[in-house]
């Protein structure tokens, strides 16, 4: 979820760095109370925006009458698993799919106290793992499926992640979902081509515009998607 920041990254120390079987470099870096994760000079994510990662969950969940299994795609800072945990039941089964290992690793040693810990709650279960792999071995198991991978269904960062927002993908998502549930998914920009493949493999789709930041411009966008009775 790229992103300005309003001074250079020069001024950001680099905690830690690295790089996935492409080659492909991903920097944790820190300034003052402020929290980054780069590829490159593109920030991908920040704790300094992530309301829209919030209002995922939230508008989501508003939708599903007592959840009682959610799938979160895609940790980043711990935001949207947060949400969820504040917005679910004592005995909601979350699960948190990441592909990067060293995320979570960085979640757990450097990036937990952001979002108050949503690793540390007994209802919150990370797998390291392709969301993709996980829906497809999984159907008919989720209230709720949220994706905040890479960025949308506009790729960034890894190829292998738009099988999630192709035919199969979204095949896989919507058979995942139990009677009633819904998809929810995360992009930085509008997408019509996304929101007419939805709609080609039998979901109903709202799609909502959100602020990117309490009090600000910027607006991201969220697709949310139930199959049609």
């Amino acid at each position: 979820m790229p992103e300005p920041e309003p001074y250079s990254m020069l001024d950001w120390a680099t905690v830690e760095r690295t790089r996935i079987a492409d080659g492909t470099e991903f920097v944790l870096g820190r300034h003052g109370d402020g929290w980054v994760i780069r590829v490159g000079a593109l920030v991908l994510m920040s704790n300094r925006m992530h309301d829209s990662e919030e209002s995922l969950a939230e508008v989501a969940l508003a939708r599903v009458s007592n959840p009682r299994t959610v799938l979160v795609g895609g940790l980043g800072l711990g935001y949207t698993a947060r949400a969820v945990l504040d917005r679910v039941s004592t005995d909601t089964d979350v699960t948190v799919l990441e592909l990067m290992p060293e995320l979570v690793d960085w979640n757990r040693r450097y990036l937990g106290g952001l979002a108050n810990h949503p690793l540390a709650d007994p209802r919150c279960h990370v797998v390291v793992g392709d969301v993709f792999d996980e829906l497809k071995r999984s159907p008919g198991a989720f209230d709720v499926i949220l994706l905040d991978v890479d960025n949308g269904p506009h790729g960034l960062t890894q190829a292998k992640n738009q099988r999630l927002y192709g035919e199969w993908g979204i095949r896989a998502c919507l058979a995942a979902l139990r009677p009633k549930g819904v998809l929810a998914v995360w992009s930085s920009g509008p997408n019509a081509r996304y929101q007419r493949r939805l709609e080609r493999n039998g979901a109903e789709v709202e799609v909502l515009s959100v602020p990117a930041r309490i009090g600000a411009k910027l607006r991201h966008f969220v697709f949310l998607a139930k199959a049609r009775a």
